[in-house]
Protein backbone atom coordinates (compact mmCIF):
# COMPACT_ATOMS: atom_id res chain seq x y z
CA UNK A 1 0.00 0.00 0.00
CA UNK A 2 1.40 3.12 -0.96
CA UNK A 3 2.10 6.38 1.47
CA UNK A 4 -1.34 8.35 -0.41
CA UNK A 5 -3.67 5.54 -0.23
CA UNK A 6 -3.20 5.65 3.55
CA UNK A 7 -3.11 9.10 3.88
CA UNK A 8 -6.48 9.43 1.90
CA UNK A 9 -7.56 6.77 3.82
CA UNK A 10 -6.90 8.23 7.54
CA UNK A 11 -8.65 11.50 5.94
CA UNK A 12 -11.73 10.46 5.05
CA UNK A 13 -12.09 8.04 8.69
CA UNK A 14 -11.28 11.49 10.42
CA UNK A 15 -13.88 13.49 8.18
CA UNK A 16 -16.45 10.26 8.44
CA UNK A 17 -15.71 10.55 12.04
CA UNK A 18 -16.94 14.32 12.79
CA UNK A 19 -19.76 14.29 10.57
CA UNK A 20 -20.78 11.06 12.77
CA UNK A 21 -20.50 12.73 15.94
CA UNK A 22 -21.86 15.87 14.91
CA UNK A 23 -25.18 14.09 13.01
CA UNK A 24 -25.53 12.02 16.89
CA UNK A 25 -24.63 15.51 18.74
CA UNK A 26 -21.73 14.15 20.46
CA UNK A 27 -20.50 17.25 18.52
CA UNK A 28 -22.14 20.35 17.52
CA UNK A 29 -20.45 21.89 14.79
CA UNK A 30 -22.58 24.95 13.33
CA UNK A 31 -21.33 24.20 9.91
CA UNK A 32 -23.44 27.24 8.44
CA UNK A 33 -21.25 29.32 10.45
CA UNK A 34 -18.13 27.81 9.31
CA UNK A 35 -18.56 27.95 5.79
CA UNK A 36 -20.13 31.53 5.39
CA UNK A 37 -16.58 32.78 7.52
CA UNK A 38 -14.66 30.64 5.06
CA UNK A 39 -16.85 31.96 2.02
CA UNK A 40 -15.84 35.73 3.21
CA UNK A 41 -12.25 34.76 2.92
CA UNK A 42 -12.50 34.11 -1.39
CA UNK A 43 -10.95 37.82 -1.84
CA UNK A 44 -8.18 36.59 -0.83
CA UNK A 45 -7.84 34.34 -3.53
CA UNK A 46 -7.76 37.14 -6.14
CA UNK A 47 -4.91 38.54 -3.63
CA UNK A 48 -2.91 35.45 -3.31
CA UNK A 49 -2.96 35.02 -7.08
CA UNK A 50 -1.73 38.42 -8.05
CA UNK A 51 1.36 37.52 -5.90
CA UNK A 52 1.74 34.82 -7.94
CA UNK A 53 2.52 37.18 -10.47
CA UNK A 54 4.78 39.33 -8.92
CA UNK A 55 6.78 36.09 -7.44
CA UNK A 56 6.70 34.74 -11.69
CA UNK A 57 8.15 38.85 -12.02
CA UNK A 58 10.41 38.17 -9.06
CA UNK A 59 11.82 35.30 -10.75
CA UNK A 60 12.41 36.55 -14.01
CA UNK A 61 13.00 40.53 -14.38
CA UNK A 62 12.48 40.23 -18.00
CA UNK A 63 8.91 39.26 -17.91
CA UNK A 64 7.58 42.63 -16.40
CA UNK A 65 4.54 42.05 -18.38
CA UNK A 66 3.38 39.63 -14.95
CA UNK A 67 3.52 43.23 -13.09
CA UNK A 68 0.23 44.47 -14.34
CA UNK A 69 -2.60 41.55 -13.85
CA UNK A 70 -0.59 41.19 -10.16
CA UNK A 71 -0.80 44.86 -9.52
CA UNK A 72 -4.93 44.48 -10.40
CA UNK A 73 -5.73 41.52 -8.88
CA UNK A 74 -4.07 42.35 -5.66
CA UNK A 75 -5.59 45.69 -5.83
CA UNK A 76 -9.49 44.40 -6.73
CA UNK A 77 -9.11 41.22 -4.34
CA UNK A 78 -7.96 43.86 -1.39
CA UNK A 79 -11.26 45.75 -2.54
CA UNK A 80 -13.67 42.56 -2.72
CA UNK A 81 -12.10 42.16 0.81
CA UNK A 82 -12.69 45.38 2.26
CA UNK A 83 -16.33 45.53 1.06
CA UNK A 84 -16.96 41.67 1.87
CA UNK A 85 -16.71 42.63 5.83
CA UNK A 86 -17.86 46.46 5.93
CA UNK A 87 -20.64 46.09 3.52
CA UNK A 88 -20.72 46.21 -0.44
CA UNK A 89 -22.52 49.70 -0.14
CA UNK A 90 -18.69 51.08 0.75
CA UNK A 91 -18.47 50.84 -2.83
CA UNK A 92 -20.83 53.91 -3.54
CA UNK A 93 -20.59 55.61 -0.21
CA UNK A 94 -17.36 55.94 0.21
CA UNK A 95 -16.23 56.11 -4.42
CA UNK A 96 -13.90 52.55 -3.72
CA UNK A 97 -14.75 51.87 -7.53
CA UNK A 98 -12.40 54.33 -8.54
CA UNK A 99 -10.04 51.82 -7.55
CA UNK A 100 -11.25 49.76 -10.88
CA UNK A 101 -9.24 52.81 -12.56
CA UNK A 102 -6.88 53.16 -10.07
CA UNK A 103 -5.56 49.26 -10.13
CA UNK A 104 -4.69 49.21 -13.82
CA UNK A 105 -3.33 52.60 -13.45
CA UNK A 106 -0.50 51.89 -10.75
CA UNK A 107 -0.58 48.58 -12.85
CA UNK A 108 1.00 50.73 -15.86
CA UNK A 109 3.54 52.65 -13.64
CA UNK A 110 4.72 49.73 -11.81
CA UNK A 111 5.62 48.11 -15.36
CA UNK A 112 7.29 51.57 -15.79
CA UNK A 113 8.91 52.03 -13.21
CA UNK A 114 9.71 48.07 -13.27
CA UNK A 115 10.66 47.40 -16.75
CA UNK A 116 13.00 49.00 -19.49
CA UNK A 117 11.17 52.83 -18.87
CA UNK A 118 9.06 53.09 -21.78
CA UNK A 119 7.39 55.97 -21.52
CA UNK A 120 4.36 55.18 -23.07
CA UNK A 121 2.97 53.09 -20.03
CA UNK A 122 2.94 56.72 -18.50
CA UNK A 123 0.11 57.85 -20.15
CA UNK A 124 -2.06 55.40 -19.24
CA UNK A 125 -0.82 55.48 -16.11
CA UNK A 126 -1.36 59.29 -15.35
CA UNK A 127 -4.94 59.24 -16.42
CA UNK A 128 -6.41 55.80 -14.81
CA UNK A 129 -4.58 57.16 -11.55
CA UNK A 130 -5.58 60.76 -11.73
CA UNK A 131 -8.67 59.56 -12.82
CA UNK A 132 -9.02 57.43 -9.83
CA UNK A 133 -7.60 59.67 -7.24
CA UNK A 134 -10.17 62.30 -8.56
CA UNK A 135 -13.29 59.87 -8.36
CA UNK A 136 -11.86 58.81 -5.05
CA UNK A 137 -12.17 62.20 -3.65
CA UNK A 138 -14.93 62.67 -4.39
CA UNK A 139 -17.31 65.92 -5.74
CA UNK A 140 -16.75 67.44 -2.17
CA UNK A 141 -12.81 67.73 -2.14
CA UNK A 142 -12.77 68.13 -5.66
CA UNK A 143 -11.62 71.73 -5.21
CA UNK A 144 -8.15 70.18 -3.20
CA UNK A 145 -7.42 68.01 -6.11
CA UNK A 146 -6.89 70.30 -9.10
CA UNK A 147 -4.36 72.50 -7.51
CA UNK A 148 -2.19 69.55 -6.21
CA UNK A 149 -2.52 67.95 -9.96
CA UNK A 150 -1.46 71.10 -11.62
CA UNK A 151 1.63 71.44 -8.78
CA UNK A 152 2.48 67.93 -9.60
CA UNK A 153 2.19 69.23 -13.45
CA UNK A 154 4.30 71.82 -13.00
CA UNK A 155 6.60 69.53 -10.74
CA UNK A 156 6.70 67.35 -13.77
CA UNK A 157 7.69 69.99 -16.57
CA UNK A 158 10.65 71.55 -14.25
CA UNK A 159 12.24 68.32 -13.95
CA UNK A 160 11.60 67.64 -17.87
CA UNK A 161 13.41 71.22 -18.59
CA UNK A 162 16.23 70.32 -16.21
CA UNK A 163 16.95 67.13 -17.67
CA UNK A 164 17.07 68.98 -21.17
CA UNK A 165 19.51 71.21 -20.11
CA UNK A 166 21.79 68.46 -18.30
CA UNK A 167 21.40 67.00 -21.91
CA UNK A 168 22.50 69.88 -23.74
CA UNK A 169 25.27 70.36 -21.59
CA UNK A 170 26.53 67.02 -21.47
CA UNK A 171 26.45 66.58 -25.59
CA UNK A 172 27.67 70.30 -25.97
CA UNK A 173 31.46 70.04 -27.37
CA UNK A 174 33.85 71.02 -24.79
CA UNK A 175 37.80 72.75 -25.09
CA UNK A 176 39.17 69.08 -24.65
CA UNK A 177 37.11 67.65 -27.46
CA UNK A 178 37.89 70.65 -30.10
CA UNK A 179 41.03 69.69 -32.00
CA UNK A 180 42.64 72.18 -33.80
CA UNK A 181 43.91 71.41 -37.21
CA UNK A 182 47.14 73.23 -37.63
Amino acid sequence: MDRKSIFWGIFLIAVGLIFLANNLNILNIDWYYIVSNIWQLWPLLMVVGGLAFWVGWLNNRKEYGLIMPGTILATYGLLFWHCTYHGWQQMAEYNLWAFFLIGPGLGFFLMYLMGQREKGLLIPGSLLLGLGIVFLTGPENIALVWPIVLIAIGVGLLFKHRENQRRKADSAPTDSNISVNE
